[in-house]
């Protein structure tokens, strides 16, 4: 971490230095802006940004040595079977053990708690307010301050299903913010349901803490898998949530700030524009407003923060630590699947490459069907599946054989699927075509009557004694 003393202002001037350090070799250092700057003035709490923001950190930020000891837990767990002895019994529970940690565990009072500020006529002990957090301008066009790390608490009306996402929130005024829930989002979901019900939604937002709880905002978990259970998964220790102060949502009790409120049923406001991870400002459209009840923090709070722009960027680190992680899950629906990237150029959503140990015609169809029907890989504009001998992580090695092994015609599908609603290249909002690319050899039973040429290699043995001369 990299400790910068001198004041910096949250107004451009903090995303230039975050910018320059994001894009450095493996993700540049965490930073820490002790005395960040609101209009000049100095903001009562540091802000910590690319925290998450290289291989290392990603996986401290879940206490493991490296992303793949989660990954091959997550295959274990995939893969377990009944035990058939004592010894297998044994094995299973010393592999699974961490399930046990998965359960959160409900305290009456923790850090959060700390300092105290309510809205409903009780003052609070420093009467502070949305206006005092070192909220960022990030971009030059961007409609206002917005909070970029949040970590956002709902709940189903009716089945009582807890949802942690993160969405961004531009700040209005002291006590109001949008609430950034796209509507293939869960929290527009819950959201939905309350509209209909004509109740005012509660919603509370968790800032900082601990990280797994923000990955597990950010990771692609299948539809009605709690984020808490992943985080406490994750971590190998339950979280401890502690209820809100102004409603019944529970969050986690360590973190550094809550912010509570509601939505209400039909409000919806201008938000934006936003400089996106997508590398372009996002539009104006409305959105729920979110409405401030309480701020509950420790005192020696840091607020969390992080930028998005032209990648890469701290988030490219967290998307790739869910790839790694949820490998063994596409795995598990597709066996022939050997390994998955998703490039920083694609800014997550737009470029996946997928290798694939190939066995008859069409199989990459199949693939890019698939992963076109799984949450979030609906997204995913561009799909380009290989072989298995191609490392999906080098880009240039996967552009070769696209370029080498395609016949744009032949190799090439379209699809209308569901579009981020954060492209701004469709034509209609949220709904668009995908692209599918089957750079895999060919096979004769897909209409390819020639012998496929061998791929230029050297043997092994004059490789090593290459490397033994020094060569």
């Amino acid at each position: 971490m990299k400790r910068i003393s001198q004041p910096v202002a949250t107004e451009l001037q903090i995303t230039e230095v975050a910018d320059r350090e994001m894009k450095s070799p493996d993700g540049g250092k965490a930073l820490l802006f002790e005395k960040p700057t609101i209009d000049g003035r100095e903001s009562a709490f540091p802000l910590a940004i690319n925290a998450m923001g290289s291989r290392r950190r990603m996986a401290m930020a879940l206490g493991l040595a490296s992303i793949d000891e989660l990954a091959e837990q997550m295959q274990f767990i995939m893969k377990a079977k009944p035990p058939r002895s004592f010894g297998e019994a044994f094995k299973l529970l010393r592999n699974g053990i961490d399930l046990i940690h998965a359960r959160p565990k409900h305290v009456k009072d923790g850090a959060c708690k700390e300092v105290i500020e309510k809205f409903d006529g009780r003052n609070g002990t420093d009467g502070m307010s949305l206006l005092d957090l070192p909220v960022l301008k990030c971009w030059p066009l961007d409609g206002g301050r917005f909070i970029t790390l949040p970590t956002v608490y709902t709940r189903d009306p009716d089945t009582g299903e807890r949802n942690v996402g993160m969405y961004r929130m531009q700040i209005y005024d002291d006590r109001t913010t949008g609430m950034h829930w796209q509507v293939h989002k869960v929290g527009a979901r819950h959201g939905k349901r309350y509209y209909e019900r004509g109740e005012r939604m509660p919603v509370a937002v968790a800032l900082g803490g601990d990280p797994a709880c923000t990955f597990a905002a950010t990771a692609p978990l299948p539809d009605g898998l709690d984020e808490i259970l992943f985080a406490g998964f994750a971590r190998k220790k339950s979280v401890e949530l502690v209820k809100c102060e102004t409603s019944d949502i529970e969050v986690p009790a360590d973190s550094d700030f809550v912010l509570e409120g509601y939505v209400e049923p039909g409000e919806m406001r201008a938000e934006g524009p936003f400089g996106d991870h997508t590398g372009f400002y996002t539009a104006v459209e409305d959105y729920p407003v979110f409405h401030l009840t309480a701020i509950t923090r420790r005192k020696d709070a840091v607020y969390p923060a992080t930028i998005v722009g032209i990648p890469p960027m701290e988030d490219f680190y967290m998307g790739e630590a869910s790839v790694r992680i949820f490998l063994p899950v596409f795995r598990m629906n597709f066996p022939e699947i050997v390994d998955m990237a998703l490039p920083a150029e694609g800014v997550f959503h737009n470029l996946v490459f997928v290798s694939i140990r190939k066995q008859y015609p069409w199989q990459a169809y199949k693939i890019m069907h698939g992963l076109w029907g799984m949450g979030q890989m609906m997204f995913a504009k561009y799909i380009v599946v290989v072989d298995e001998d191609c490392d999906v992580h080098n880009t240039s090695e996967v552009l070769f054989r696209m370029c080498a092994n395609t016949d744009p015609q032949r190799d090439s599908c379209f699809v209308k699927n569901p579009s981020d609603a954060l492209d701004h290249a469709p034509s209609v909002a949220n709904v668009g075509s995908h692209m599918g690319l089957d750079a895999t050899r060919k096979l004769a039973g897909e209409g390819y009557p020639r012998a496929w040429p061998q791929l230029l290699s050297m043997p092994p043995e004059v490789r090593a004694w290459a490397d033994a001369n020094g060569f």
